[in-house]
């Protein structure tokens, strides 16, 4: 084959060589090898008649050829990677609402629930450590055991030196254990995880059905002590950072060739279950907002809002919000806080609930006993470039005394604006590092066509005692997809209250809201971010 082409390649040079000009130049047609002039040089018999059904499916064929041909020399690009045992995540109302995975680390591998967050960088696990939490309580009733880390134990694991790279200007050296040392502090009330930085190895897998394991090298923050919320409300074992820092596993995973530099995180409606996949880069169809380029010693996920609608109101405005899944609630400062509430305010017809004590948020609106529904605005932000962002999960509904109230889900905040989960529920976000953009589609977390797979999840370790997956009891959200920017929809109110221990679970409401029970009402929910 290789041989008649290059024949044909060569008669077609020598019959159309053309005469040079007077500086040296020349040229010559090219004539396809199913045309006249060629077929009459070499007098090629059994071509098919040129423009007829047989000629089409001939080159069609070739086409084909080469195409195949193509793709046999270009590497198949590599699968997504995630956590081995699966991708799903799941909201956990015990701990803050927040998004948790199982992950494994070491050898023999450990199983452990850390909580996801995209507003800090370094993974780190409570380790060797005397005040630690070592059992989770939950709703259903039942404890589980939580694995505590221990470099000692896992042959793969070796301290980062004190003058590694690695350990760089915002760290300190731990001298007793000749380690670099570091000390993480969050924007939550006191607190924090202190310890020293280790390399061991993080278990993924493809994020396809079957797994096929992954062995990821990776820095981690071996959290000696901990403090102030890591110790009963949120992360109790472990932070999963996710953030743009060069110690973040994402920027690991790509340094290291693994994966490429982006990752997404889908945010379910339905049934609290999310998923996450490293190297996924999105769809071409996703809409997208340039990720602010920050020069400072914290870059984060800092995009830009240039519009705000609620319900018909629509507001122009510029200010810039760091999207944080370690942040459960969405806060904002002035003057975007008031644009929303006092439109928010405005449009509800229901009266304003005053609660005996103070809630978290400013603005709550009874209903009555016979009330089994209520009307909320619609928000949508829209983004730098002129991408529109609808927010899917705007309000919650709490329990009162006599029945129900529901409140704008936004805290004021004093300084950073933060778009918390609750605004991301409804979405996969996909975080790309590489093209610096966020992006963003519709998903329900289940369906391939949002970009998510429904692998099995299993805890990867059968020898570990992390809990297992069926009894995570993530929280249901079931909801609705609807688009208007300027009509109110009714939102359902649950039938009843059922029991529980600390959070009750939703039955059916319509919106995607999620319920936040009475001993929860003066709890400051977390934010996570470093």
């Amino acid at each position: 084959m290789f041989f008649k082409d290059a024949l044909l390649i060569l008669f077609v040079c020598w019959i159309s060589f053309g005469g040079t000009d007077a500086y040296g130049l020349f040229g010559f047609d090219v004539h396809h090898r199913y045309s006249d002039t060629v077929k009459d040089f070499l007098d090629l018999r059994g071509l098919p008649e040129k423009d007829s059904l047989d000629y089409f499916a001939a080159m069609a064929h070739r086409d084909h050829l080469f195409k195949a041909r193509r793709l046999a020399t270009t590497p198949a690009s590599s699968p997504f990677l995630t956590f081995f045992g699966g991708n799903e995540t799941y909201r956990l109302s015990s701990l803050g609402f927040l998004h948790y995975s199982l992950v494994s680390v070491g050898t023999p591998a450990v199983s452990f629930l850390v909580a996801l967050d995209t507003g800090s960088d370094l993974f780190w696990l409570p380790c060797d450590c005397t005040d630690c939490v070592r059992s989770l309580n939950l709703t259903s009733g039942k404890s589980v055991e939580l694995n505590i880390y221990s470099p000692n134990v896992s042959s793969t694991s070796s301290p980062i030196p004190c003058n590694s790279t690695m350990c760089g200007r915002r760290r300190a050296c731990a001298l007793r254990r000749n380690a670099c040392a570091y000390q993480e502090v969050y924007l939550s009330s006191n607190t924090s995880s202190t310890g020293i930085l280790v390399d061991d190895v993080l278990h993924l897998g493809t994020d396809e059905n079957p797994q096929k394991p992954v062995s990821a090298p990776i820095t981690l923050g071996c959290g000696i002590i901990q403090t102030g919320d890591f110790l009963d409300a949120a992360a109790i074992n472990g932070l999963f950072g996710l953030g743009l820092d060069n110690i973040s596993v994402p920027s690991i995973l790509a340094n290291k060739g693994l994966a490429a530099n982006s990752f997404s995180m889908c945010f379910g409606v339905r049934d609290g279950v999310g998923r996450i996949s490293f190297g996924d880069k999105g769809t071409p169809d996703q809409k997208t907002t340039p990720i602010n380029v920050d020069e400072s010693s914290h870059p984060s996920y800092n995009v830009t809002v240039t519009n705000l609608v609620v319900g018909g109101n629509s507001s122009k405005i510029d200010f810039s919000a760091i999207f944080d899944s370690g942040t459960s609630f969405t806060y904002l400062n002035d003057p975007a806080y008031s644009v929303i509430a006092e439109g928010f305010d405005s449009q509800v017809t229901e009266p304003r609930y005053q609660p005996e004590r103070k809630l978290i948020f400013d603005h709550c609106y009874s209903l009555s006993a016979t009330q089994d529904s209520y009307n909320a605005p619609h928000l949508n932000m829209t983004f730098k470039g002129g991408a529109l962002f609808y927010v899917n999960m705007p309000t919650v509904v709490i329990p009162t005394q006599g029945g129900y109230a529901f409140c704008l889900a936004i805290v004021k905040s004093d300084d950073i604006n933060i778009i918390g989960q609750n605004f991301m529920t409804g979405y996969k976000i996909v975080f790309d590092r590489e093209e610096m953009v966020l992006g963003w589609s519709d998903s329900n977390c289940y369906d391939t066509a949002g970009g998510s797979n429904t692998l099995p999840v299993g805890n990867g370790n059968k020898t570990s005692d992390a809990p297992a997956p069926s009894i995570l009891n993530p929280e249901a959200t079931p909801g609705s997809k609807n688009r208007s920017s300027t009509s109110s929809t009714p939102h359902p109110l649950p039938a009843g209250l059922p029991s529980g221990n600390g959070a009750a679970r939703l039955s059916s409401i319509a919106n995607g809201l999620m319920m936040v029970i009475a001993s929860l009402f003066f709890y400051q929910f977390h934010i996570l971010s470093s």
